[in-house]
């Protein structure tokens, strides 16, 4: 069953690991890859990435791409969404510690901004939601 429009928002609104898709070009399948993400609900979606990686030049090919999250308990439920980059932006401190406290607890998120130092420089990438696609299939357990 799909899920009304506040549903999706609201599950996708949550901290899941991403799968981001964008086209890798004639004759390829999608690169597709785990990602983090930020996204409020009735706003825009942001990944940080280096502005140099295969997504990054792939993402500006493409102009376009896709996130999917899912769940399987208690229930099976996925929210995908897909659209243009608005925006790409230098990422700033402030921006990868929201995104690292997002997933990560605490304790952690210092030490793992100190690791990531080595990644070097990160932008942000803006997604204007514009398709999406949801589904709840319900607890697989009580079929």
């Amino acid at each position: 069953m799909p899920l009304t429009s506040d549903e999706r928002q609201q599950f996708f609104a949550q901290p899941h690991i991403a799968a981001l898709s964008v086209s890798a070009g004639s004759g390829r399948g999608p690169l597709t890859v785990p990602i983090w993400y930020q996204y409020r609900p009735g706003g825009e979606v942001w990944v940080l990435t280096g502005p140099q990686s295969q997504k990054m030049r792939l993402i500006r090919e493409a102009g376009r791409f896709t996130l999917m999250v899912e769940q399987v308990e208690p229930t099976v439920r996925y929210v995908s969404v897909e659209g243009p980059v608005i925006r790409v932006a230098p990422a700033t401190d402030e921006m990868h510690r929201e995104m690292v406290a997002r997933y990560l607890p605490a304790e952690s998120v210092d030490a793992y901004l100190k690791a990531a130092e080595a990644y070097g420089e990160q932008v942000a990438i803006y997604l204007r939601p514009e398709h999406w696609l949801s589904a709840d299939l319900g607890n697989l357990s009580e079929l």
